[in-house]
């Protein structure tokens, strides 16, 4: 099998050399991903805001590896204040709801850019054909 990478195109990704998502057989992994608008290079100041650019940030990722929200097996949250997580369910439950995947939420000292309100990470396993 060969590997497949995606980039959004984001500064991040050529600045400090990583990929979006890589591909590899059935499996997607999605970089730690956050609320930025990679077209503009901005971030709201709403964790809920950010958690839905970051959503759909992650299903353009998915969707370029021939993959979806449904194929999503593990998700790992950090969020640097743990109070903002509840505020953030009923968004996670739209994405994640169907897929229901092993999740661990973490709280950490801080994210790379003090903007940032939640950085999430993925897992999913592509059907087999």
């Amino acid at each position: 099998m060969n590997r497949e990478r995606i980039s959004q195109g984001s500064d991040f990704e050529q600045t400090i050399g990583y990929s979006r998502a890589v591909v590899d057989g059935r499996w997607v992994f999605v970089a730690g991903t956050t609320g930025f608008d990679y077209s503009t290079m901005t971030i709201s100041d709403d964790v809920v805001e950010q958690v839905d650019q970051t959503l759909a940030n992650i299903d353009d990722a998915l969707v370029r590896a021939g993959s979806c929200a449904a194929d999503v097996v593990r998700v790992r949250y950090l969020l640097p204040d743990g109070e903002d997580f509840e505020a953030c369910w009923p968004s996670l439950r739209r994405y994640f709801g169907d897929a229901r995947p092993a999740a661990t939420m973490m709280v950490v000292v801080g994210l790379q850019d003090p903007r940032m309100k939640i950085e999430i990470e993925i897992t999913a396993l592509k059907p087999e054909q």
